[in-house]
C-alpha cells in the first residue's frame, strides 16, 4: 500500500522538507528520496550560522490524513446555538 511520507533533510548547512509517495519499506522510502532528489525541483534554504554545517541529518513520518489542510483552521472551534439574552432582558 502506498503512503505519504513527510521527508525532512539538514545537510551542509542547508534544510529542505517535502512529500513522497512510498510503499512503507526502508528500502522504497529511500529510492523515492532519490528519485525526488534527481528531479532538482526541491527548494533548499540556508539553516544559518546557529546550526552545525558537520551535522547532516535525513528524517521521515508519515503523513497521515495528508490532504486535509489544518494551517488554514482553528485547532478549537466554539459554536453556539442561537442567540442568547442577558441577565434582565425582557
Amino acid at each position: 500500500m502506498v503512503k505519504k511520507f513527510r521527508i525532512q533533510i539538514s545537510a551542509y548547512n542547508y534544510y529542505t522538507d517535502f512529500i513522497i509517495k512510498s510503499l512503507d519499506s526502508q528500502q522504497e522510502v529511500e529510492n523515492a528520496i532519490i528519485d525526488k532528489l534527481g528531479k532538482n525541483d526541491i527548494k533548499w534554504e540556508s539553516l544559518g550560522e546557529m546550526h552545525d554545517p558537520r551535522v547532516n541529518r535525513i528524517t521521515y513520518e508519515e503523513v497521515i490524513n495528508g490532504d486535509a489542510n489544518t494551517s488554514n483552521r482553528p485547532l478549537q472551534k466554539e459554536e453556539g446555538t442561537g442567540p442568547r439574552m442577558g441577565a434582565g432582558a425582557s
